[in-house]
């Protein structure tokens, strides 16, 4: 009976863990899915003005300016957006509540402006921050705080996109990859499903998309699709790169940081007055629609890359993710049909493998492919993503994450991305 004793207080402190971990993942999922709804319709007010009322790009050179001032007198001149978040889960560094607030309003004056940015990667910097607070004010230890982190990141993901899975599974895998934090798989999973189930509950449709002409898997289509991956992959590395030289180009012209950002609004307006429409400006997510339907201009994806990189270099905020899939939509519409693919097709299969390359999760990005797209084909949509992950190399969207294991030999590297 004795030795009975210890195996019994463990079990029932499994389970008490369990159950608290519910409760918390579920209050989690429940209040920071109705602020990131909130955010979400705050976005598409500002789109709806902005379409509405055109002259509002005007604004953007002085959006730009109260951005960077709002971020100065808050004490976050320094703040490095979605990176201080992994920063968090990897070493308990404290987020300040802060962020949320600041990444919210600053979000939506970007793209109330004009601006080119998405919204998921905000999210991530909305959840990840609210959750951290949330940690604190309870008292967590850092281990358990990193767990909240988690999964107030896949809450905001899950209500924005409506990809449950993806965004579980995206919080566990982006931060170190090839080390996935299963302790947090059934919180983050939980805090995404309630988050979903208050998007849907406070009107908001999840995301996903009609894709016509997917081939059955056959040795050409198995072909066609690694091609795709290997080309997404090349282009992957030229956005990450462009994401990451813009702040550098931004510094060698003017060290004032509101300079920067009124000089980025101008070229911004400049480059739409050259293209003579707003198809590069905001998140673009009209574009990825049209795409998938066979409809993109050639030159469509190297704007969005321009645009956005031009956007988010001066000091304007938002996420990368939309752009991303902008990107990659144009380009497997223009791309797909020369590798023998319908253009709906190939511009479903390059979002997806345009994400894997530039994030480096290509578990992630194959749950996105199944939950935008439906499961018919996956093993194609599986291949063209782990294709663009390898032959990626160690280039990534953010700076602090970690490549744990290299991507060509059985070997721990532990680099970061670059």
């Amino acid at each position: 009976m004795n030795e009975l004793k210890p195996k019994i207080r463990e079990a029932v402190q499994y389970l008490v863990n369990f159950f608290r971990w519910v409760i918390l993942s579920c209050l989690l999922g429940l209040g920071i899915g109705a602020v990131a709804v909130i955010f979400h319709h705050g976005i598409d007010l500002a789109t709806e003005l902005r379409m509405t009322h055109p002259a509002l790009l005007l604004a953007l050179p002085a959006a730009g300016v109260v951005i960077v001032w709002l971020y100065n007198v808050c004490g976050m001149a320094h703040d490095r957006g979605t990176n201080q978040i992994f920063v968090c889960v990897r070493s308990a560094t404290p987020v300040r509540l802060r962020t949320a607030p600041l990444i919210f309003v600053s979000t939506i004056l970007t793209h109330l402006a004009g601006g080119s940015a998405g919204r998921e990667g905000a999210a991530l910097q909305l959840g990840g921050s609210m959750a951290a607070a949330a940690g604190r004010a309870i008292r967590l230890d850092e281990k358990d705080e990193r767990i909240m982190v988690m999964c107030g990141m896949s809450a905001a993901f899950s209500a924005l996109f409506g990809t449950p899975l993806t965004a579980a599974i995206f919080s566990l895998e982006v931060v170190s990859v090839g080390v996935m934090y299963y302790a947090a798989i059934v919180p983050c999973l939980l805090s995404a499903l309630t988050a979903l189930e208050v998007a849907k509950f406070m009107g908001l449709p999840p995301a996903g998309y009609a894709v016509t002409g997917i081939p059955d898997v056959s040795m050409l289509s198995i072909g066609q699709a690694a091609l795709i991956g290997g080309a997404c992959a090349l282009l992957s590395i030229l956005f990450c790169k462009a994401m990451h030289a813009a702040p550098h180009l931004y510094e060698r012209i003017t060290k004032n940081p509101l300079l920067r950002a009124a000089l980025g609004g101008v070229i911004i307006l400049a480059l739409t007055a050259l293209v003579g429409s707003q198809d590069y400006n905001g998140a673009g997510g009209h574009i990825i629609t049209l795409a998938l339907a066979g409809e993109a201009r050639p030159e469509a994806f190297l704007l969005k890359i321009l645009f956005t990189a031009v956007t988010l270099g001066a000091g304007f905020r938002g996420g990368e993710i939309v752009p991303i899939l902008f990107t990659g939509a144009t380009f497997g519409c223009v791309a797909g049909p020369l590798a023998g693919l319908s253009p709906s097709f190939g511009a479903a299969l390059s979002m997806a493998a345009l994400f894997c390359g530039a994030t480096n999760c290509p578990i992630s990005s194959m749950l996105l492919a199944f939950e935008l797209f439906g499961g018919r084909s996956l093993s194609l949509f599986a291949l063209c993503c782990w294709v663009s992950y390898m032959l990626s190399g160690y280039f990534g969207l953010y700076a602090e994450q970690k490549i744990v294991y290299s991507k060509f030999r059985t070997e721990w590297v532990d680099k970061k991305t670059h």
